[in-house]
Parts: structure tokens; sequence; C-alpha cells
């Protein structure tokens, strides 16, 4: 008795001219994206002496953390970590919550007016923030917010709440209608049929909404800066544009306070990168 023929194993195509090039492209694309990070951080550990002596292109001579501390106490900088990560946090779960109960009646309540309505969304999204500035200056003083983080959080929520529910509006105006008519008839209500069900199915788009409403937020500067003037609730891009235009600093002192200023973010983004591939990669798919 014969053995089984082994089966053979297909050759590795090697990428064409086209490929390369594409490749060849990605590369030049990280390294430009990338170089700038890298000479803040080069700058960011290395003494004003050695950046006068060497500039900014080299290696430090040896690593110098006392700009980075400076700027750390200077500015209270672990305050202002706090007042953005509570300000960010509270505008992401916020915004998410708004954005699906108001999905949920457009897309799948199909109320009267929705078209309408969704048109209101869009617009409220093509606004600028600078046509927003005095209006909601004017209000922040009336009602007593003024200079407070729950000012932001309320405004915000409402921002990044008009794009979640014209994304997914879309999305859940077409969720499966079968899916709800079993579940209506197992005797599950609304609000049960939209936790238990829309919610967990929908869960890879609202985790992308959820982690681009937290970043979305946290860069932010135009309004906050306008509206939270007092340094116990300013948040870190509005520290390091007031510090900057207040006070002369060091080339390294300035690196120091951009790099401290990046790794947030990026480190939130590192650490939900999965969350966010498997969202996109869901939604393309579906």
């Amino acid at each position: 008795m014969t053995a089984p023929a082994r089966a053979a194993r297909p050759s590795a195509r090697r990428p064409g001219p086209g490929g390369w090039a594409v490749l060849a492209s990605l590369v030049v694309l990280a390294v430009a994206m990338l170089l700038p990070f890298a000479i803040v951080v080069l700058n960011a550990v290395k003494s004003p002496a050695d950046y006068s002596s060497n500039g900014p292109l080299t290696p430090p001579a040896e690593l110098y953390f006392q700009g980075i501390i400076d700027f750390w106490n200077r500015v209270d900088f672990g305050l202002k970590l706090w007042n953005s990560f509570v300000i960010s946090g509270s505008v992401a779960i916020l915004a998410v919550i708004l954005s699906v109960l108001n999905a949920y009646a457009l897309g799948i309540g199909r109320v009267k007016g929705r078209m309408w309505i969704m048109v209101v969304f869009l617009v409220a999204n093509t606004l600028p923030q600078e046509a927003l500035a005095y209006p909601l200056y004017y209000l922040a003083k009336e009602v007593g917010l003024y200079n407070t983080r729950t000012a932001v959080i309320i405004i915000f929520t409402a921002i990044q709440a008009a794009f979640g529910t014209y994304l997914l509006s879309s999305v859940l105006g077409a969720f499966p209608r079968e899916i709800l008519e079993a579940a209506e008839i197992d005797g599950a209500g609304r609000w049960r049929a939209l936790w238990r069900i829309v919610v967990p199915i929908s869960r890879p788009t609202i985790s992308v909404l959820l982690i681009f409403f937290f970043i979305w937020t946290w860069n932010e500067f135009f309004l906050p800066m306008i509206l939270l003037t007092g340094n116990d609730n300013q948040t870190v891009p509005v520290a390091l544009g007031v510090l900057q235009g207040q006070r002369m600093m060091d080339v390294t002192t300035s690196s120091a306070s951009a790099l401290l200023g990046i790794i947030p973010a990026v480190a939130f983004f590192l650490i939900f990168q999965r969350t966010l591939t498997r969202g996109v990669t869901v939604g393309a798919i579906k």
C-alpha cells in the first residue's frame, strides 16, 4: 500500500514592482511620521549644553532628565493629566451612551422626521469651533459653569455625540429586523432589546467610537483654552500652549513638554489598538 502523496507546498509569491513600490511608499511614510517624534525624544533627554554644542539631530552624550522634572514641577503636570483624563473619559463614555440612544431611536425606531434630524446632526459636525466660541462662553457665564470641567464635559459630549449619532444611525439602520422581532416575541421590551441585543452586536463600532472620542477630546485646545482659565482646571494641551506663550523655555525643556504631552495619548492608543483594529475590521466585513 503506497503512502499518500504529500500535498505540494505552494510556492511563495514574490511581490511585483507594484508591491515593492507600495512597500517603499509605506516605509517612507512611516519614517516621515516617526522622525519628528524621534527628534523630540532625543532633545527631551539632552542637556542644554549638549544641544548647543551638537545640535538637535545627534544622540545625547548622556541622559539628562532634569528638563522633564523641571517642566513637570513648573506646571504641576500631574494635575493637568488628571484633568485631561477626567474630561476625556467622561466625554467618551457620555457621548457614546447618548449616541447609542439617539441612533437607536433614529436607526431602528424610525422616528418621524428622521431625515431632517440626520441633516441637523450632519450640519452640527461641519460647524467650526470658532463659530461656537462666543455663544458657549456666554452660556457658561450665565449658568455659572465658566472655568469648570463640567462645562467642557457637557459641550464636548454634545459635539462628539452629534458625530456618533450620525455614524451609529447608519449602522443601526441596517440592523436585522428578524432579531428584534424574535426578541419581541420572547417578551423583550425596547430597553431590554437595546442593552441585551443591539449594544452587544454593535460593540465593535461602539468601542471604536469610545477610543476616538477619548483621543479627540484629549487633543482639544481651542475651546478648553477659552473656558478653562484657572490653573487648577486646565488640561494638558492648554497648559502646554499657555506656558509656551507666557514664558521663555530652552529647547530641551520645550521638547520635554512636547514629549509629556504626546505620551498619554500614544499609550492609550497602543493599549486599545487591538480593540480599534477589531472594530474597524468587523465594520469593513459587515
